[in-house]
C-alpha cells in the first residue's frame, strides 16, 4: 500500500468491494478537507470524486446519512468486547472504550470535522445515535442491571441515572473539554471503582 502502511488480508471475494468503499471514505474525507460542508455532500458529489457511478453507493448505503455513519465507524476503536468476568470489568471495558474514542476524537482531523458538524445535520446526528451511541448504551445498562441483581450495585436507584454516572466523567472530558490532556490511561478504572463504592448496597 502507498507510504507503506500494512493493512489486514482483505477476506476472500471481498478486496474489489473493501477497496471501493475505501475509496468513497477517502472522497468524502477529501471532500471535507477541502471545506465542502456536510449538509452539501451529495451522494452524486462523493460518487463523482470516488470515480464510482451513485449505483455503487446505493447498493451499499440506503442514502449519505447511512455511509457517514459506517465511515464514523471506520475510523472509531471497535465496539468493545465485555470480558464477563464481573459487573466491574464490564464496565472498565465500556468505559475504557469510550476513552479510546475520545483519544481518536482528538487525533483525527476528520472524526472532529464530522463530530463538529453534525450537529448542523439531525438527520445525521439521528442515524449516529440510533445505530451506534444507542447500542452501546444498552451495553451499559445491562451491566448496571447485571450489577443490582447481583447485589454490587443500589437496586433503589434507577439504571440509567446510575450508567449516567458512569458514563459521564468520560463524555465530560471527552466533549466539554475536548482540549484537555484527561483522558489518561487507568482513567476507566478510577471512574468505576470510585462510583462502585459509593453505589454498594445499603446495610
Amino acid at each position: 500500500p502507498a507510504g507503506g502502511a500494512s493493512a489486514p488480508a482483505p477476506r476472500r471475494g471481498r478486496p474489489r468491494s473493501e477497496a471501493v468503499e475505501q475509496a468513497i471514505y477517502e472522497a468524502v474525507g477529501g471532500l471535507l478537507d477541502d471545506g465542502v460542508p456536510l449538509t452539501e455532500l451529495s451522494v452524486e458529489r462523493i460518487a463523482r470524486t470516488a470515480g464510482v457511478g451513485k449505483a455503487t453507493i446505493y447498493r451499499r448505503w440506503s442514502g449519505k446519512e447511512d455511509l457517514f455513519v459506517d465511515l464514523l465507524r471506520s475510523l472509531e476503536p471497535p465496539d468493545p468486547v465485555l470480558p464477563g468476568t464481573s459487573v466491574r470489568d464490564d464496565l472498565v471495558a465500556l468505559l475504557e472504550a469510550l476513552r479510546r474514542r475520545g483519544l481518536a476524537k482528538r487525533s483525527s482531523a476528520l472524526l472532529h470535522t464530522v463530530f463538529s458538524q453534525m450537529q448542523l445535520y439531525p438527520k445525521l446526528w439521528d442515524a449516529y445515535r440510533l445505530t451506534v451511541i444507542e447500542p452501546r448504551r444498552r451495553l451499559g445498562l445491562d451491566a448496571v442491571r447485571r450489577g443490582m441483581e447481583e447485589g454490587e450495585i443500589r437496586d433503589d436507584l434507577d439504571a440509567e441515572f446510575v450508567n449516567d454516572l458512569f458514563v459521564g466523567p468520560l463524555l465530560l472530558r471527552t466533549v466539554v473539554r475536548p482540549d484537555s490532556s484527561d483522558l489518561e490511561p487507568g482513567l476507566a478504572e478510577r471512574v468505576v471503582d470510585a462510583l462502585l463504592d459509593g453505589l454498594r448496597p445499603r446495610a
